[in-house]
């Protein structure tokens, strides 16, 4: 597992920093999880950060998501009784990757996706590249390759499996695909980022002391 290798791209609006109500720790919202409480009392993850209502924060794990259920911290986090599906952790999980899929299929009609070995080796040698992905089927072999032509600033992943790269280009077989450099790119490698740090694939940058909540 190849985790993203680039830093993420701002966001269009800059972020806010929110608490984890499971850490108590004070964090950048693209490092969280957000949840809404239903009219009939359910909570609801809010993946985009765009449903209405008030909302409780949570570190981006799933982990940390189970160990929220397991004391049942949304009910004190909305200050009401709430109920929590049992399948929260995969659901939010199908979500994230939905998410990522959507903006990869975004940039394949948008002109700035390819797929196949041979023109993402294009895109990579002409300096264009801003995201690499690898199926996670993918032999290690032809991923070392494109890799070795990926510069400083392209970020890799191999994340998401062949499925879910033949669903964002329509069709069969992709194994290997890129994206230009740009603002989907940004959003798409940050997507990315998101799904690996839910499953554990890679590290949350610790807290800033500064600004933890005693």
């Amino acid at each position: 597992m190849i985790p993203v290798t680039a830093p993420d791209t701002q966001a269009d609006q800059p972020l806010a920093d929110r608490m984890c109500i499971l850490t108590r720790q004070v964090r950048d919202e693209a490092d969280l999880l957000r949840f809404v409480r239903s009219p009939d009392g359910v909570a609801v993850p809010d993946v985009n950060r765009k449903l209405p209502g008030r909302g409780v924060w949570l570190s981006l794990s799933r982990a940390g998501l189970l160990e929220a259920m397991r004391k049942k911290l949304f009910s004190r986090g909305f200050a009401a009784e709430t109920a929590v599906p049992t399948d929260l952790p995969e659901l939010v999980a199908r979500l994230l990757r939905e998410q990522a899929v959507a903006l990869l299929s975004l940039a394949r009609k948008a002109g700035d996706a390819v797929s196949g070995f041979g023109k993402v080796e294009e895109m990579l040698v002409a300096g264009r590249a801003g995201l690499v992905l690898h199926a996670r089927e993918a032999a290690p072999d032809g991923c070392r390759k494109l890799d070795r032509l990926a510069g400083p600033g392209t970020a890799r992943s191999q994340f998401f499996e062949m499925r879910e790269l033949d669903l964002a280009f329509g069709r069969p077989n992709v194994v290997h695909a890129a994206v230009a450099k740009g603002a989907l790119s940004g959003k798409l490698s940050a997507a990315v980022r998101r799904n690996e740090m839910y499953e554990g694939l890679t590290a949350v940058a610790p807290e800033d002391p500064k600004r933890k909540d005693d």
